[in-house]
């Protein structure tokens, strides 16, 4: 009998996942302990439900049907439940069968499937995502087709099988719909488990974001403590929802003017959202309330979690098992809060000392409570506004990953900033930044660069400027510090994407001219030469220099440096911002960014927002009418701190810098995702080569790795790896040993004269420059004598371990590799071999799998590129077979996970074909799901 601590249980096939209503499920699979739990299941169904799976009515199971739907080999009889609370809601069921339609056993490769979802569960997503796992079970245990038999008044699932994207075929026979579905991944079904995780886990987002009804739990009686301040930050926010007080002390009706209550059982009505405020060793009671009651969300802001230590870690890990339990959502452990701005919301859960952030069109999502509160001064200190924060502490559940699914199509987003310490699932992440990256821009800053020892956040091997690349690859804006992402993201939110690379520069200061046109050099743009309207300028001179600036064909982007006036008299600075949004509103259509040196109040006039007649409100009074009026200060606060923010646009805020250097690489930055965004819109592919033997593959790996340790890698003997590669393509020449100079002279012999005479030993591997190599060996006599100085210069033959192979045509010689990286998922590597890559540092990188522009980009974005292209007159090499190889490596990459790292080096690259004279190929067992598998929230 199979229980789940029987070493036969398939754990890996456990999976929580999240529902087309933005609720949770575990999907897990079927044992003979789940007999009472499928009765009761069963009992919940109903009458036309029973029938439709059974096509007779069947009111009770019998004590046959419950050991048979209980006890499977999870080989060719396999059943898994979709559960919250314990409880079943669903199950799904595969059969194999033969030709004949009856049971059967490998090598047959058809399964009969089946579903039962429980009706208050049916059309929340329950048998589409057990669709999914089933299919991910049958396609490990070898099974390529499914075959359902249907009612045809069954419309719900006959649309579940037929919307689900794979190969099927459809009959009507005996009375019933016959359904065959092919179980290999297609572009179609991959399509549409994206588009039904991208739905989903933006509802769970947006059911957290936009609660009808929040609970605080933990407010405690005398006003002081983090659950009264959230509280009192929620009253205050204006939300517009039901806000309730829980305290199991409380004596009265009222805690800080809201209706207290001692449980979360007690409020007698619906509760949307509830943070959690209590000490860590009760948040399990607080969880199991929520539970119990219906809770959607949860923002646990108690600490003591991963933070504090492995006793911390092992806490975390019972918490979100716990929430995910039962069918919630969590922001947090150790999280900052959440707050929402939207009119019909205005939901303010957080701590954050500030008054409620303005309406605006930033996302912005922090893994550290500190940065955010540090990300939010910044952004109100320089008046812009906030679509969604979300602070999110331990991100033991709620990940970025998830906010960037709900910013993808949230209206009220234009620019999603995020600081991250680490990417959780790089590939997911890359993925889902690419995709939000083609409609609103991504601007990421990331920390744990350098990972102390200890620390919980993995590092990587790569070094910062290569994440930088890659991150770039999939449209994402990198930076530095939470300051350039603050002055990144308010460019992106109020200015158009430039055009290109041409800044026009002008302003009243020479000296700071020059420095921005310096600047603008240092950040690969194309600065023209900055217009100098003299220190007697006022703003009616800026005015008419930036329209003709805005109206010029000859430049993409203004930047105007203005310094104080010597007249002290004179305090245009008011003057000056309406002058210049005069011009903007004018000529829309190109960004522009205004540098000042100790200009204060024009940065704060600047940043205000319009009013409906273009003007900028002073603490609730209008300003006067006209281009040219005061536009001073911020608007006044709402009675709830939450002033309306106007929409950005021509006329609307212009970003200030106080240092040229800021501006600009800002600017540069926009520039940057400007040029990707164009690119991006020409799509490459991912070719397809009809010699590829991916099953082939996939068995040699099997056979490989069935003797490893899970956790253990793998470093091929020679000829796996040329096997391997082969099945791919990429033919590895051989080299045959030579532990002596006779056994050389018969490789010799084998091969074919001229020959190369090379060590292979680990410290000389690769290294021409010490000796170890000897080339355009032509006949025995040479190669003897090869042999003899080899050994008399670098040591014994059992030392060096010579090889003899085969001389190939001259060319250039480079290296191609792919490693999974820790922070960066699968990457292609390309250098030439040598100084420039191993010294230099000249090495260019592409995240897996890599597209036929991702590969041209790849060869032509370092350096050294010119020696491939025919450099002072030498001849041009054959780049399209080098990026037919890189291509070809990375589907071998990308197809088998258990592929972990390879080493092609050299690559000797001629004016016609290539030749790979060395390979490396180390390999493990690939995690349990990848991102290419079915839809499941990161494991715990």
């Amino acid at each position: 009998m199979t229980t789940e601590s029987d070493p036969s249980y398939p754990a890996h096939w456990e999976a929580d996942v999240v529902l087309r209503d933005g609720g949770t499920a575990r999907i897990r699979p079927i044992t003979p302990t789940d007999a009472g739990r499928l009765v009761s299941f069963y009992e919940q169904v109903s009458d036309e439900s029973k029938y439709y799976r059974f096509f007779a009515p069947y009111p009770r199971l019998s004590d046959r049907d419950v050991h048979r739907f209980t006890h499977h080999d999870y080989v060719d009889r396999v059943g898994l439940a979709a559960t919250i609370g314990g409880e079943f809601i669903g199950t799904v069921r595969y059969d194999r069968i033969g030709p004949d339609g009856r049971p059967a056993s490998a090598p047959a490769d058809e399964a009969e499937v089946a579903f039962l979802v429980q009706d208050a569960h049916q059309g929340r997503g329950v048998a589409s995502a057990l669709l999914e796992h089933i299919g991910a079970v049958a396609r490990e245990r070898g099974i390529r087709r499914f075959a359902a038999e249907v009612l045809p008044a069954n419309t719900k699932m006959i649309k579940v099988f037929t919307d689900v994207g794979y190969q099927q075929k459809r009959s009507f026979e005996d009375g019933s719909v016959h359904l065959t579905l092919d179980l290999e991944p297609t572009a179609e079904s991959l399509a549409v488990q994206r588009a039904r995780e991208q739905r989903a886990e933006a509802r769970s987002v947006q059911r957290l974001l936009a609660p009808g009804s929040v609970a605080v739990i933990g407010v405690s009686r005398s006003g002081a403590g983090v659950g009264a301040a959230c509280l009192r930050t929620l009253r205050d926010s204006g939300f517009h929802g039901h806000l309730y007080a829980v305290n199991e002390a409380v004596t009265r009706d009222l805690l800080e003017g809201v209706r207290a209550y001692r449980t979360v059982d007690a409020i007698g009505a619906p509760v949307d959202l509830a943070v959690i405020a209590v000490p860590a060793e009760r948040v399990p009671e607080a969880v199991a309330a929520c539970g119990e009651h219906g809770v959607q969300g949860l923002v646990v802001l108690s600490a003591g979690y991963g933070e504090s230590g492995p006793a911390g870690l092992a806490r975390q890990r019972e918490l979100v098992r716990q929430v995910r339990s039962y069918g919630m959502r969590l922001i947090g452990p150790n999280a900052f809060g959440v707050i929402n701005t939207a009119p019909e919301v205005e939901l303010n859960a957080s701590l954050t000392p500030a008054p409620m952030p303005m309406r605006g069109r930033i996302g912005l999502f922090t893994q550290s409570g500190a940065i955010g509160i540090a990300l939010l001064s910044a952004l109100l200190r320089r008046g812009e506004g906030l679509s969604s924060f979300v602070s999110a502490g331990n991100r033991a559940d709620v990940s970025g990953n998830d906010i960037l699914q709900y910013w993808y199509d949230d209206e009220a987003t234009d620019v999603a900033l995020l600081y991250l310490e680490t990417l959780g699932n790089p590939r997911k992440f890359t993925r889902l930044a690419r995709r939000t990256a083609a409609v609103k821009p991504v601007v990421v800053a990331k920390g744990g660069r350098h990972t102390p020892a200890g620390h919980v956040v993995p590092g990587t091997r790569l070094p910062d400027a290569t994440v930088s690349a890659l991150l770039r690859q999939a449209g994402v804006i990198r930076v530095d510090t939470v300051t350039e992402l603050v002055d990144v993201g308010l460019l992106l939110a109020s200015q158009p994407l430039p055009a290109g690379a041409r800044i026009a520069i002008l302003g009243n200061s020479e000296s700071l001219g020059v420095l921005t046109y310096d600047a603008c050099l240092t950040q690969g743009l194309r600065p023209l030469p900055p217009l100098d309207l003299t220190t007697a300028a006022v703003p009616e001179d800026f005015r008419t220099a930036l329209a003709a600036a805005l109206a010029s064909d000859d430049n993409d982007a203004v930047v105007v440096t203005a310094i104080p006036w010597v007249n002290e008299e004179q305090d245009p600075a008011d003057d000056l911002a309406g002058a210049l949004r005069s011009a903007v509103a004018g000529h829309p259509g190109k960004p522009v960014a205004v540098v000042h040196v100790e200009l204060g109040e024009l940065a704060e006039a600047l940043s205000a927002p319009l009013g409906p007649w273009g003007s900028a409100p002073d603490a609730g009074a209008p300003a006067p009418d006209g281009p040219d009026g005061p536009l001073r200060g911020f608007p006044a606060p709402s009675p709830f701190g939450a002033p309306v923010r106007a929409e950005p646009g021509p006329g609307g805020r212009i970003p200030s810098y106080p240092a040229a250097e800021r501006a600009v690489k800002a600017l540069a930055e926009a520039v940057r995702y400007g040029q990707w965004r164009r690119a991006s819109t020409e799509a490459g592919h991912v070719p397809e080569y009809e010699d590829i033997d991916e099953s082939g593959a996939a068995a040699q790996l099997a056979g490989l790795l069935a003797d490893v340790d899970s956790g253990a890698v793998l470093t091929l003997a020679e000829w796996d790896a040329r096997e391997l590669l082969a099945r791919y393509g990429i033919r590895v020449l051989p080299a045959l040993p030579a532990p002596s100079p006779d056994s050389a002279v018969r490789a010799a012999g084998i091969l074919g004269y001229p020959v190369a005479l090379k060590t292979t030993a680990p410290h000389l591997r690769h290294r021409a420059d010490l000796g170890g190599v000897r080339l355009d060996l032509r006949d025995e006599a040479e190669l003897r004598r090869s042999y003899e100085d080899l050994t008399a210069l670098l040591g014994k033959p059992a030392e060096l371990q010579p090889v003899v192979q085969a001389m190939v045509p001259r060319g250039v010689d480079t290296v191609v590799r792919s490693v999974i990286d820790p922070a960066a998922g699968a990457v292609l590597s390309f250098g030439l071999a040598g100084v420039a890559s191993e010294l230099l540092g000249d090495t260019a990188h592409r995240l897996v799998p890599a597209t036929d522009k991702d590969a041209a980009g790849l060869i032509r974005s370092i350096r050294t590129a010119p020696l491939l292209f025919g450099w002072r007159g030498s001849d041009p090499v054959d780049t399209r077979a080098l990026e037919e190889l890189l291509l070809r490596l990375s589907r071998l990459v990308d197809d088998h996970p258990e592929v972990v790292g390879v080493s092609l080096e050299p690559v000797v690259v001629a004016t016609e074909g290539l030749s790979v004279l060395s390979a490396s190929v180390r390999v493990a067992h690939p995690p349990a799901r990848g991102d290419l598998g079915p839809r499941t929230l990161p494991s715990y």
